[in-house]
């Protein structure tokens, strides 16, 4: 279990420089003001980030309730000390609606289907959204090279292109393994294009893609792999074309057994 200082500890290691949170950077003065103080994690979080919920020790999470029950019972997010859940009210602050509707989502799943050994498709879905997406602005090139997962169209022949997108992450899980870069990390990009005029509005960007979720689109299946470190200028490697030659990461698409 984590010490009490352990919360603190870790959001001082953020590296706010990185590519990943370029569109995070006004909160670093903000948490760097907040770490001075001593408050256990929920606290220092409840202080200073700007958010629709509240967050909460995780003891106060009720054995046996459903996590996602209780952000919507409550609008309270039982959070752990550590990096993990740091970045999970990291990502309430940047995007509140789309993170108000994924819990929605899940509420209404559990409303439905009851709680169970296993999640069931959408809540699978809806967990991989909340834990691991990126939000996707590119012309459609870029586009149809990631859908195909032509690689070297994507990042080598297509490189230049990157100049003219942007990429958001939702998934708190993926900001915590990129905390520790490695080569292997994918992403899952929500398979529908941002529009390019909203630009680099992150509000509406939020606004957009809590907009278009719905179980009805989840059941589509509309996610992507997407090995992050391949995107130009996210790590230093890959300037290198030799870099996607890794078919252990640059995996060619499956082919169905009936092609």
């Amino acid at each position: 279990m984590c010490e009490p200082d352990a919360g603190r500890s870790a959001l001082r290691e953020i590296d706010w420089a990185a590519p990943w949170l370029a569109h995070w950077a006004g909160l670093a003065p903000v948490l760097a003001q907040a770490l001075r103080q001593d408050h256990a994690l929920p606290n220092l979080l409840n202080t200073h980030l700007r958010a629709p919920v509240r967050f909460v020790p995780q003891a106060d999470l009720p054995p046996g309730q459903a996590y996602e029950s209780f952000i919507g019972q409550h609008a309270a997010v039982p959070t752990r000390e550590g990096l993990h859940d740091a970045f999970n009210a990291l990502c309430w602050h940047q995007w509140p609606r789309s993170k108000q509707r994924l819990n929605r989502c899940q509420v209404d799943e559990i409303e439905r289907m009851g709680i169970g050994a296993v999640r069931g498709p959408v809540r699978d879905a809806l967990t991989l959204l909340d834990e691991n997406a990126v939000l996707l602005q590119a012309p459609e090139a870029l586009w149809s090279s990631l859908l195909r997962r032509d690689w070297q169209a994507l990042f080598v022949s297509g490189r230049g292109l990157w100049t003219q997108a942007r990429l958001g992450v939702l998934g708190h899980a993926l900001l915590e393994k990129l905390h520790r870069p490695y080569k292997s990390i994918t992403a899952h990009v929500w398979a529908v294009p941002v529009p390019l005029a909203l630009g680099d509005d992150w509000a509406a960007w939020d606004d957009w893609f809590a907009s278009g979720l719905s179980v009805e689109r989840l059941a589509t299946k509309p996610l992507t792999p997407l090995p992050v470190l391949g995107i130009p200028g996210w790590w230093p490697d890959n300037a290198d074309p030799a870099f996607y030659a890794d078919d252990q990461v640059f995996r060619a698409p499956r082919v169905s057994k009936g092609a």
